[in-house]
């Protein structure tokens, strides 16, 4: 895992630009640096020792040194793919990952990310063409990001790498609070640092000719099988042991995540590493730990605890938001950089079990579709009429369903972490968004307008929540500690299967993730495999109305650059509703506050900006 930056220019100190823009992303290879610089560009490597020890140092060349390469992730695949290229009289130097990239190119030219199986991004320059290629993997878990001012074109792992070079204008990008307020994340293509764009899962990017070029090589497809139980759960069995046979592969230890529910259970049970983390709290209803050693004894693994507290949470919610590059109201981004920092201070490698519920079924609004079939049978104009009544009422228990079976999905879905409706976030607005939510999601339900509603719902999650929140926290949390966080679970051939269960293999009345606990109960030894989803859970709920959040939030909210954005009276009262009222106000307060700690940090520290 590691960490790379470039740009294209004609200027003439390149190499003391491109070395500020790696050192700032230390973090995600303490272990080494290496450059290219020539007339046309600049590439920068930062490395996090993780296969072949001694010499994968970056950029790494092709035989006559006309191809170069940085990269940032793992090929799982690569010994296949190595030997298929030598094959084809390809020369190796080292033992690398990295270096069937180069080789790859060459072969297979822009066809190569659909021969690679793992999490990448990278950038071949092909000397001879003066082209940039550049691509991100299937599922978006790595980053790579871009930007063209003044006639520079850059590239990097993290946003902050561009803050060092000299072209770079930053400008904050208004238009996006609106969105992100609604989906507590970034949910576009552009960054919350205008002209910034994050490349898109499945794409490759070339830059020839002063020109940017998009293309897409992977799409995410949902074609139906029909198994019956017995044989869902055989094939999960199998793909998931040779996932996770691929992802052990390393010269260096590799640990694991374990939580009390059945994903990181899965892959603890088959990986059987050495050592796995928890982090709990001191409240025992948010706390997993006793589930999670339980499991680790019974198998013999060592389980390294820790209790996170209140103050310890508050204090380092600066140095998350700077970590992020962008704002993201999640609550459990916090607890995984804990998780990682404990995690780092024995291992370089750690598996998790991220994208089990996108792509098996495993969240319980799934389920609604089965679950309340009975409402469903109420004609729509009736159920439309009732959410538009409730649309104007104060929110209760059951509100938020009764307004979900009102609306068309199209018209109201918009994946797991809605934080505020599109109605409201005019209200806490000093401005109005330009930005409409549906207009974000239409493509997508395009897309599959033919499937059923559980497979556009997955269809949203995935390319939304779990691109846009959980595999960027995942990178950046376990990247901030120097950590290469791995998910066994999102591969492409894991999706394939996946994509080919039916409905009932996924959600039943009784339950979640059919197929996948089926699959699962051979290999755990306790019930872990029966357990409810917790997510990730963190007592926000309870800190927030403790007097040392209230009183910095308060702060926060009553700031000059709070009344920039937001109506303050109005902001004022949504937390002051957090002592008073039994539902999901805190998400909201929260989600304002860590996006102006966001803003502190990146337009007013100048320190750090």
């Amino acid at each position: 895992m590691c960490g790379i930056v470039g740009f294209v220019n004609s200027q003439k100190n390149k190499k003391k630009i491109i070395k500020k823009m790696a050192d700032r992303i230390i973090h995600r290879g303490p272990d080494d640096e290496g450059y290219y610089v020539d007339d046309f560009i600049a590439l920068g490597h930062r490395r996090l020792s993780i296969i072949d020890l001694n010499n994968g140092k970056q950029p790494i060349f092709n035989e006559t040194e006309d191809v170069v390469v940085v990269f940032n992730g793992e090929i799982y695949n690569y010994k296949e793919l190595k030997n298929e290229l030598v094959a084809k009289k390809h020369q190796f130097k080292t033992t690398t990952d990295t270096e069937v990239l180069v080789h790859g190119y060459e072969e297979f030219g822009y066809d190569l990310p659909k021969k690679l199986r793992g999490m990448f991004a990278y950038a071949i320059y092909d000397k001879k063409k003066k082209i940039l290629f550049c691509s991100r993997d299937n599922f978006g878990i790595k980053p790579f990001y871009y930007c063209q001012f003044n006639n520079t074109f850059m590239f990097a792992s993290e946003i902050k790498s561009f803050l060092e070079h000299p072209d770079f204008v930053k400008e904050f990008n208004k238009d996006l609070l609106g969105p992100y307020l609604t989906f507590s994340f970034t949910p576009t293509t552009e960054t919350f640092f205008k002209n910034v764009y994050r490349l898109d899962p499945g794409y490759s990017l070339i830059y020839e000719n002063n020109e940017i070029t998009l293309q897409k090589y992977y799409e995410i497809d949902f074609q139906e099988e029909k198994l019956n139980l017995a044989e869902a759960a055989q094939k999960i069995d199998e793909v998931m042991k040779d996932s996770v046979k691929h992802h052990l592969e390393s010269d260096v230890e590799v640990g694991s995540y374990l939580s009390s529910g059945i994903d990181s259970s899965y892959i603890v049970a088959l990986a059987k590493p050495n050592k796995t983390y928890t982090v709990g709290y001191d409240i025992p209803k948010y706390t997993e730990t006793n589930y999670a050693k339980d499991l680790a004894s019974k198998l013999k693994i060592e389980n390294v605890d820790r209790k996170i507290n209140e103050k310890e949470y508050l204090k380092i919610v600066p140095k998350i938001m700077y970590h992020m590059d962008e704002p993201i109201s999640d609550p459990a981004a916090i607890a995984l950089y804990f998780l990682s920092e404990i995690a780092s201070k024995d291992i370089k490698v750690v598996l998790s079990g991220e994208g089990a519920d996108e792509f098996f079924g495993g969240y319980n609004t799934y389920r609604e579709t089965i679950d309340m079939n009975f409402y469903n049978k109420i004609p729509y104009f009736i159920r439309h009429a009732i959410a538009l009544i409730l649309n104007f009422l104060p929110e209760f228990r059951g509100r938020n369903f009764l307004v979900r079976r009102g609306m068309k999905l199209e018209d109201n879905y918009i994946g797991m972490s809605r934080v505020f409706s599109d109605k409201e976030c005019q209200k806490v607005l000093n401005f109005t968004s330009k930005i409409k939510n549906k207009d974000l999601t239409k493509d997508i339900f395009q897309k599959y307008k033919n499937k059923n509603d559980l497979i556009k719902m997955q269809a949203i999650d995935i390319n939304f929540w779990l691109v846009k929140d959980i595999l960027q926290k995942a990178d950046r949390m376990s990247m901030a500690n120097s950590l290469e966080l791995r998910v066994p679970f999102i591969d492409k051939e894991v999706f394939s299967l996946a994509s080919s269960l039916t409905m009932d293999m996924k959600v039943t009345k009784e339950n979640t993730k059919v197929a996948l606990r089926e699959a699962a109960k051979k290999s755990i030894p306790t019930e872990a495999y029966k357990k409810k989803k917790l997510g990730f859970p963190v007592p926000l709920r309870s800190w927030i109305n403790l007097k040392e959040y209230q009183k910095e939030i308060t702060k926060t909210f009553k700031s000059e650059h709070a009344k920039l954005f937001f109506n303050q009276d109005y902001i004022l009262k949504l937390l002051n509703k957090c002592h008073k009222e039994d539902h999901d106000t805190y998400k909201k307060v929260w989600a304002i506050y860590t996006f102006l700690k966001w803003y502190e940090v990146f337009f007013l520290d100048k320190k750090k900006a």
